[in-house]
């Protein structure tokens, strides 16, 4: 009997302890789950019981150097509704169909989706949202939110950009700067019940927003409407395509005024004023196209203009002097081309300065070959010619040039005075900066600074800069050589009263040669001896005349006769420091 009843025992025992390991790992496991993993499932509890709705920051705003708002924010609502709390669904379709402008059957469908949440319409001005509010609708949520509004419309809209519809940037300073303007989102979290389904009178919890850092930037409100103004004026007097106009400080790249007229209204950025019906793609096109900064993004032979560097690697290199003596019979020939000079009948002798002051094409063929070709290039290299300039919106161009290798004597004696390759403006005006302010190749921008909300917090920002591109001595004899060609030359309609202005003309045909179309185009700064600010004009296919110094030349004694009086002021020349 013995040997029957020891197995027996043996078998609870076993079972026991199988049932006491069972029970200490259940304790153990209990415990590691209650104690050591509390917070984790503690959150995914809360996640499993909690509803989130974004609550987006307020978009930083965009300054000029003054301290005038150029981009800011209005507050609107997002207007949404929850299916399980709405009680009168008829009286919910027809307040909201008739408060947010919509069909009854649009907001029919929404209002009647068994979803948790739905999204009846956002970006809603607050007018109207506060008088959904009074109706006191049940299961009608609105939520606080900010849309993007621009003061000045069109002002300098390709250079500003704007926000889309969820106030992320599109195009220019505000995609640059997209990751400082758009701050960090908060949130509103709602109990619900296993469903999912929100529970009435339950208290929200909230997470505040980071707003956005505004950004101050260089362009002046007042220069910028003296531009806009002028282009506008020349632009239809000429019947030109477009007109193209940037104002900079030389000394220090702040980019005062940049105009691409005709410009679009920031409030409005998907308006297409050309009439017509369009394809998708045809009607993204037309956006794309009125979207672009064509100071930055497209390129042109800058023609006479560019003999301002021509010029100065010669003086630079020791090639030239001022007083070397050419002669202009009207034409030079190179190999086998006779290149023309613009004055058919030649200018007969003169001395490298009248060369200058006449834009004569033989003199400046000459000094490029007296320059060469390695030599004619290490200077462009150094002037900054074959990279970009680093300017603080996107789409920047690269200027198209001949490789080294492929340059003969027929494409040095074209580059010298500026055809057989493209820039875009912005470039040819950095460069030149360089020429006139003591050999210093800046980085042209538009950002100055950001600041925090409540400006606890500042970020000056800071570019790069190159010194010695040319020499003081060659910035010096430039300067003297520029002005001279406003006093004695074909920049005369250029000249400013009671200023001294340096300036250089250009007038380029465009590709193919055969379409007879010219950009007429006039560099300018002052005042010459101390140049304060520099500035281009661009007239794209003006109808008539065409010659820069007869339609540009204007345009920059205008630009220059607002501009002088004003950035004297000490007030006005400064950027704001609040």
């Amino acid at each position: 009997m013995r040997n029957c009843k020891t197995p027996q025992k043996q078998r609870i025992l076993f079972v026991f302890i199988i049932i006491m390991a069972l029970t200490v790992g259940l304790v153990g496991r209990l415990s590691y789950l209650m104690l050591a993993r509390a917070d984790y499932y503690g959150a995914r509890a809360k996640e499993i019981q909690q509803r989130e709705r974004q609550i987006k920051a307020r978009r930083g705003r965009i300054y000029d150097r003054n301290g005038v708002m150029l981009a800011g924010n209005k507050p609107v609502s997002t207007i949404s509704v929850i299916y399980s709390q709405v009680k009168d669904r008829e009286e919910v379709i027809r307040v909201l169909s008739g408060a947010l402008g919509m069909t009854e059957e649009e907001v029919r469908k929404r209002v009647e989706k068994k979803s948790a949440r739905e999204k009846i319409k956002s970006n809603v001005e607050k007018e109207i949202s506060d008088q959904i509010r009074k109706k006191d609708l049940s299961g009608v949520v609105i939520d606080e939110d900010y849309k993007r509004y621009y003061p000045y419309h069109k002002l300098a809209s390709k250079v500003i950009g704007f926000a889309g519809g969820d106030n992320q940037g599109i195009i220019g300073l505000e995609v640059k700067y997209d990751k400082n303007l758009s701050g960090q989102s908060g949130c509103i979290l709602t109990t619900t019940d296993a469903r999912g389904i929100e529970i009435e009178g339950k208290t929200e919890e909230r997470i505040e927003p980071v707003p956005g850092d505004d950004l101050y930037c260089s362009l002046d409100v007042n220069l910028q409407e003296f531009a806009e103004q002028a282009a506008k004026k020349v632009m239809k007097a000429k019947k030109a395509k477009n007109v193209r106009i940037i104002m900079m400080n030389p000394n220090n790249g702040e980019i005062l005024a940049m105009v691409n007229e005709p410009e679009f209204d920031l409030n409005r950025p998907y308006e297409i004023t050309k009439k017509g019906t369009f394809s998708e793609k045809k009607k993204q096109d037309l956006l794309n196209n009125m979207w672009r900064n064509s100071c930055i993004s497209d390129t042109y032979e800058p023609g006479s203009t560019f003999k301002v560097i021509t010029a100065a690697s010669a003086l630079e290199a020791g090639v030239v002097k001022k007083t070397d003596t050419f002669q202009c019979p009207g034409y030079k020939m190179v190999e086998d081309r006779r290149i023309r000079c613009h004055k058919t009948t030649g200018h007969g002798t003169e001395t490298f300065v009248q060369g200058v002051q006449n834009s004569c094409n033989p003199v400046f063929i000459e000094v490029g070959a007296r320059l060469g070709t390695p030599l004619f290039f290490s200077y462009i290299k150094k002037l900054g010619i074959l990279e970009k300039t680093g300017v603080d919106v996107p789409g920047e161009a690269l200027a198209i040039m001949h490789q080294q290798k492929n340059v003969g004597a027929v494409e040095l004696a074209t580059m010298s005075f500026g055809q057989s390759f493209q820039l875009s403006p912005l470039r040819l005006l950095t460069s030149v900066s360089a020429v006139i302010n003591g050999g210093v190749l800046v980085t042209p921008h538009f950002g100055v600074r950001l600041e925090s909300l409540d400006g606890s917090v500042v970020k000056k920002l800071i570019y790069p800069e190159k010194k010695n591109v040319v020499s003081k001595k060659t910035s010096e004899d430039m300067k003297v050589i520029l002005e001279s060609v406003v006093s004695e030359g074909s920049g005369g309609k250029a000249a400013v009263s009671g200023y001294r202005v340096g300036a250089k003309t250009g007038t380029s045909e465009k590709l193919p040669r055969s379409s007879k179309k010219y950009i007429a185009s006039t560099l300018g700064f002052a005042p010459a001896d101390a140049p304060k600010v520099i500035a281009v004009v661009l007239i794209d296919e003006p109808e008539g005349i065409y010659y820069g110094g007869q339609i540009a030349a204007p345009v920059i004694s205008e630009l220059l006769t607002d501009a002088l009086p004003y950035l004297e002021d000490s007030k006005a020349s400064r950027v704001s420091s609040h």
